[in-house]
């Protein structure tokens, strides 16, 4: 898919992702071995946007799997459709048994899910698997499965191995830890906030019309956000809001009132909009 590290950069640039040294190395070598790549980091930093920049750039179907508590194998891998298999049943009452089982359990009454959508086909895809932090415990098994060997067993048709193996990321926030047999088969990635510089740039591609000094303003006000003791501190995806804020509003310029009035497109918690407005000093900054 690439042919080195720059150009991995290069290529995820021209869909607006600018990656560091350290992503763009990671994902070459994940593209390079075949491996899975966990991406690891606060909300909020690009870790989903890299799944989908690389998809762009390779002409690959973007497969997603959205992890939450309480999805199963049913949601994850494939179910069967109940409903058209008792249509079926119905429609046969004359045939036995054995033959009615044998035309339900085919593929015309398969439902494939994320998982085997993925590893079906010649066609390329990306298999992002998202927030997988938030799936129970329970998953990780049939995850291991899937990234060892890219083959999913349905015990009526037999195992399906793929033919094309997709490209997998797997996100997660680290609301609790993975286990070591999952990181094991992954390469791993961490996706912190960007330093100043990466972070300017980024503002200035996502929102063009931004001059450069209030970009300029808008990184460095951020980053002394970070650096208070907030419930939650600002992403990327909110700096990218609260610089599109302001173009909106016509600010050229950070003031205490234009700050104070729109703290709440950076910060999702009262007490952190009382704490900033508190202690945010836009001199020093």
């Amino acid at each position: 898919m690439f042919r080195s590290v720059d150009d991995v950069a290069a290529r995820l640039a021209e869909t607006g992702y600018l990656a560091s040294p350290a992503v763009a190395t990671t994902v070459f070598l994940a593209d390079r071995l075949g491996k899975p790549l966990l991406v690891e980091g606060p909300a909020g930093v690009g870790k989903t946007e890299l799944a989908k920049a690389v998809a762009e750039v390779a002409g690959a179907r973007l497969v997603r799997l959205q992890c939450y508590e309480g999805v199963d194998e049913s949601r994850a891998l494939y179910e069967w459709n109940h409903a058209k298999q008792l249509l079926r049943i119905s429609a046969g009452r004359d045939e036995s048994w054995d033959e009615t089982r044998t035309d339900i359990f085919s593929e015309e009454f398969l439902l494939p899910r994320p998982l085997l959508t993925a590893i079906r086909g010649d066609d390329p895809k990306v298999l992002l698997i998202d927030e997988t932090d938030k799936a129970d415990v329970e998953v990780e098994g049939l995850l291991l499965e899937v990234l060892s060997d890219f083959q999913v067993t349905v015990p009526e048709l037999g195992t399906i191995t793929a033919t094309r193996r997709p490209f997998v990321v797997l996100t997660s926030n680290a609301s609790r830890e993975l286990s070591e047999a999952l990181r094991r088969r992954c390469l791993f990635l961490h996706i912190g906030f960007p330093d100043e510089e990466l972070e300017r740039r980024i503002v200035r591609l996502k929102v063009p019309g931004l001059s450069g000094a209030l970009a300029e303003s808008v990184v460095r006000v951020v980053g002394a956000l970070r650096e208070m003791e907030l419930r939650k501190v600002p992403s990327v995806a909110e700096t990218i809001d609260w610089a599109r804020t302001l173009l909106a509003l016509g600010a050229d310029t950070l003031d205490e009132t234009v700050v104070r009035d729109t703290l709440g497109v950076l910060l999702k918690h009262q007490d952190d909009i009382l704490r900033a407005a508190a202690k945010l000093d836009l001199d020093a900054v």
